[in-house]
């Protein structure tokens, strides 16, 4: 797999089974199967074993090499999105597979994975990768093949990426979940977020997710999106001219007054003698540059 070749989608569909009971099966593409809505099992058999059934339940996927036998088992209702893809001989300009997996080191990690298929579950970023590879795909006229392909490799290292986290938590999912948590602190700060909202994004209790991020971090979730959230509005008054006012929003803090009394207890100084400060040590840099 790690030549001069690209990844290739070669089939794809949106599908909701009911009561479905598929036959074992094997084609030449490797396949994602994700579930949007509901639950299934998919039956492996890799050659020589007896067959193991995954349970997949909303958000959960399943990545299967190409040559493994398969069956889809579905007891009640399942609505799934399937992704085949195949590697082909790489031609225009975007890098190889190889190359690929030489500049990422979870994609090189999952593709050398000895097993036959991974399971995994994440329904944010990977179901809105898969949502838009599949309009791309739908929109994309004869011979305009450059964005499916930018988009089957950025879902392929997101899905590396995603196993790699699995494989260093371990039994430790808890570990995993703060993760997750952090990561839509880091893109959400900006926002009016609660404990609630990111319980949601990581698919936990919020009471629980709160607990296990105190014993991970030392800190509540808001505790920790605050710092965060003081530390951008630093950032912002050191390296850019908008004004305090203004910055409370991009943090996502409701008013000035409030930046200015969380500013001062987290730094000791308000907002504007912060920046002031920046200033002239800034100032006093540069002269000694010279």
């Amino acid at each position: 797999m790690l030549a001069d070749c690209r990844p290739e989608v070669s089939a794809y569909y949106f599908k909701e089974w009911n009561g479905f009971d598929m036959a074992l099966h094997t084609h030449g593409s490797s396949e994602i199967m994700y579930v949007i809505d509901g639950n299934c099992s998919v039956g492996v058999k890799p050659f020589g074993e007896n067959e193991a059934v995954v349970h997949l339940t909303k958000g959960g996927f399943i990545l299967l090499d190409g040559t493994v036998p398969h069956r889809l088992l579905v007891t009640g209702c399942c609505r799934m999105l399937n992704i085949e893809f195949r590697f082909v001989e790489r031609d225009g300009v975007l890098p190889s597979t190889k190359q690929l997996a030489e500049g990422e080191e979870a994609l090189a990690a999952l593709f050398q994975n000895p097993a036959p298929y991974v399971v995994l579950r994440e329904f944010h970023d990977v179901h809105q990768l898969l949502k838009n590879l599949v309009l791309e795909l739908d929109a994309a006229e004869s011979g305009q093949e450059l964005m499916p392909q930018l988009m089957l490799a950025e879902l392929l290292i997101r899905i590396a990426r995603l196993h790699q986290e699995y494989v260093e938590a371990g039994p430790d999912t808890q570990s995993m979940y703060v993760r997750q948590c952090i990561e839509y602190l880091y893109q959400n700060y900006d926002r009016s977020i609660q404990v609630k909202d990111a319980a949601e994004h990581v698919r936990l209790h919020p009471g629980y997710l709160q607990r296990v991020f105190k014993q991970k971090t030392g800190m509540s979730i808001m505790e920790y999106l605050n710092t965060y959230r003081m530390d951008k509005t630093a950032m912002l008054l050191r390296q850019t001219e908008i004004p305090v006012a203004d910055i409370a929003d991009y943090v996502g803090i409701g008013s000035r007054q409030y930046l200015h009394l969380m500013f001062k207890k987290h730094t000791g100084q308000t907002p504007v003698e912060y920046r002031k400060a920046s200033r002239i040590a800034g100032y006093v840099d540069s002269r000694d540059v010279h």
